[in-house]
Parts: C-alpha cells; structure tokens; sequence
C-alpha cells in the first residue's frame, strides 16, 4: 500500500525527483537509510531486518535508484517458498534479471537510472509489464501508473505536479488532513482495509544522471503525520526501527 510520488523531467540536464511514502506493520523491524550491505560497496538503503532486502536502494555515486511497491498478486505457494520482493530493488541496481517471479507476491517495481525512470509491474497471472515513465509528474500506489482507480491518486496527483519539488513534503503534511483511515490518504492506517500496515516513513530524492541524493525521515508515530518530516542522509548507525 505504498506510495511513490516521481516527477520525470523535460531536460536531460535535470533531475528525477521522487518522493516515496512507505507503509509497514510497525512491529516488523527496519535500519534506516544507510550502507547495510557489505557485500554491495556504494549502496545504500532501507533495510528490513526480517529478510535483509530493500524497499529503497541507491547507488549515489551512480545515479542510480530503485523501490519497490506491493500490488495483488499471490503465488500458489507455503509462505515459506515465497521469495522476498526485497530482493527487487539491490536486483535493479546490480542490472540482474528478474528470476524467481512465480514465487513472489506482486509487486511494482520503480527503477530510475540514466536519466529516465521505468515501472516494472508483476501480478503472478500476466507476463511482468514494464512502464517507460514520459516526462512530467506521476503516481504509483497497489495498481498502474497514475491508475484512476486509486483514490489517492484522484485525489493528489494534480497537487504534487502543481508544486515544486521543495513543496513536496509540505504537501505530504497537508494531505494527511483527510484522515489516515480515508482512502484518499497517502499517510496512511491501512487496518481500515484490512491490512496491518501503517506509515512508517519517507525517502525523498534527486537522481541525476551521475550522482544521486537521497534522504529519509521516520514518522514518530505510525500514521501520524507531523507537521513537518525532518529528512536526512545515509547513516550507518546499528539502530532497528519498529519492534
């Protein structure tokens, strides 16, 4: 039930802006935005300690970043043969192939590298569909790309392509108004919809063609937005957020 707000730009002298919103059962365990994996020199990510993959990772000096985002889908298998959908993203930035699909839960996959940004899509039922997203400013939740079935996406797209960049946060802030158990709500208790995951927190980010600056804010409380998030840089620090 996550939400990636991304603007892709006319110019190629330009960046790729994207605001990502994640949703979480707060008691699963994550490391903030940092390098946890030595084994991948560069990276950097929100890591969830349960299965050691991503939701976010990026490759700053390269300009390079991927996030991943649940849809329907749901393989015919015991929990304990599902692929993570954590391994997506450290996947994308290592230009691996996507293996394994049939035993993974659906997903949507946002790759930005190059200058440009592309949406890989995965229900379980049809081929994987892949996205080039045209310049200007989208939104991707649990379905397609700027998807008119998605409430909050009727109800905020125009907003976020009428602000700058900047504005961004402070217009997530805004948007929480409508109350977490709306579906309109990007800040968001999904347990109205039968879901226990909650927001949890917030990567903001400019991907250039060769660097990339990414940075992160956890709310204090599951789905209680503050009036303003105070995003930062990688840190490094051994410290587990949630239980």
């Amino acid at each position: 039930m996550c939400t990636v707000i991304i603007r892709i730009p006319h110019g190629d002298d330009q960046p790729v802006q994207l605001l990502a919103v994640r949703d979480e059962d707060p008691g699963r365990a994550w490391d903030p935005l940092g390098a946890w994996w030595p084994d991948r020199p560069g990276v950097v990510g929100v890591r969830d300690r349960r299965s050691g993959g991503a939701w976010l990772a990026a490759e700053p000096a390269m300009g390079r970043l991927a996030v991943v985002l649940n849809r329907e889908g749901e393989p015919d298998l015991p929990d304990e043969r599902i692929r993570t959908r954590g391994a997506l993203p450290l996947d994308a930035l290592a230009h691996r192939p996507l293996d394994g699909l049939e035993r993974m839960r659906g997903f949507n996959l946002v790759t930005i590298a190059a200058g440009s940004a592309e949406v890989t899509s995965w229900t379980g039922s049809v081929p994987v569909e892949t996205t080039t997203l045209a310049p200007g400013t989208h939104m991707l939740a649990h379905d397609d790309v700027d998807d008119p079935r998605t409430a909050r996406i009727i109800a905020w797209r125009e907003e976020f392509a009428r602000a700058s960049f900047d504005e961004w946060p402070a217009l997530l802030a805004q948007t929480a108004s409508v109350g977490s158990g709306d579906d309109r709500a990007i800040v968001r208790d999904n347990r109205a919809h039968g879901y226990p995951t909650l927001t949890t927190l917030a990567c903001v980010a400019e991907v250039f063609r060769d660097r990339a600056d990414v940075r992160y804010a956890a709310l204090d409380t599951p789905a209680e937005m503050p009036s303003a998030l105070d995003f930062r840089g990688a840190t490094g620090a051994d410290t587990p957020r949630g239980a």
